[in-house]
């Protein structure tokens, strides 16, 4: 008895580590498509590859939201990166770089295979009400110097 019950048991053993390889090499009937994303890190000024650029992926939910996890991958010297196994839907993307305005758009992947050219720009001059030069910015005298007197 004890043969037959060590026969069933190894048996049923090889059938779970069968169906869990086949679940791992994606033979399950219910998995989800997935599509494989090349994206490039391009000078907009220039065309030339950034290297070392991070590329953040958010998945977004149907609210437009930005759900929790998400990947950073990082550019070649080529400002190449790629990543397989996005799931279809909304994917928000954001590209930094040091040097460089940050990129973010929202990418709808229903494709097996998807390339994305990033093009960042140099960051633009920021406008202050503080640095206008119509309006010079007062100076304080200094501390050590004499105080005027009023005329009486």
């Amino acid at each position: 008895m004890k043969v037959a019950t060590m026969m069933k048991r190894s048996w049923i053993l090889a059938g779970l580590v069968l169906v869990a390889r086949l679940s791992a090499l994606g033979w399950s009937g219910n998995e989800e498509p997935s599509s494989k994303l090349n994206f490039m890190v391009v000078r907009d000024y220039s065309g030339k590859p950034i290297k070392n650029a991070s590329v953040v992926l958010h998945p977004v939910n149907s609210k437009g939201k930005q759900e929790r996890g998400g990947y950073e991958l990082k550019t070649d010297s080529d400002g190449k990166t790629q990543f397989e196994g996005v799931p279809y839907g909304l994917l928000r993307v954001q590209v930094l770089a040091p040097g460089f305005q940050t990129f973010g758009e929202d990418y709808d992947v229903q494709k097996n295979e998807m390339d994305i050219v990033v093009r960042l720009k140099r960051p633009s001059q920021q406008y202050s009400i503080y640095g206008d030069s119509s309006n010079p910015p007062k100076q304080d005298a200094p501390k050590d110097a004499p105080k005027e007197e009023k005329p009486q």
